[in-house]
């Protein structure tokens, strides 16, 4: 079983930035590694996916603003949040697929505990 915690979150005001970082007791190299994030009463949102050729996706609503990088050394994945918004405010959580499933399409099998991130207006 992977074991996944996540670091960094915390307040800002917007336009701000904040550094999430993601220890995973697996391998990250050869999955898809992935962060979510939930609003209070919204449904939980992927905002950065990086599979295991290393490619990066988003979506439109963090594009430009959010980018996920993975050390496969240190077995730690990086969320980089810039020009942060209210609308950014949620909890962010950490997540893996299985090592057999490269992709970042499908169900994600190993979650964090959430690191909390809120955004000032």
């Amino acid at each position: 079983q992977v074991h996944l915690e996540e670091s960094g979150g915390g307040s800002v005001q917007t336009g701000g930035s904040l550094r999430l970082s993601c220890a995973s007791t697996g391998a990250t190299y050869n999955r898809c590694m992935a962060w979510f994030r939930q609003g209070l009463g919204k449904e939980r949102e992927g905002v950065a996916f990086i599979d295991a050729d290393g490619l990066p996706t988003y979506p439109e609503s963090v594009r430009g603003r959010f980018t996920i990088s993975k050390d496969n050394v240190k077995k730690t994945v990086v969320l980089e949040m810039n020009e942060l918004k209210p609308e950014d405010s949620a909890m962010y959580y950490c997540a893996a697929r299985r090592i057999v499933f490269r992709s970042c399409n499908g169900d994600f099998d190993y979650w964090g505990q959430g690191t909390q991130v809120t955004v000032s207006s």
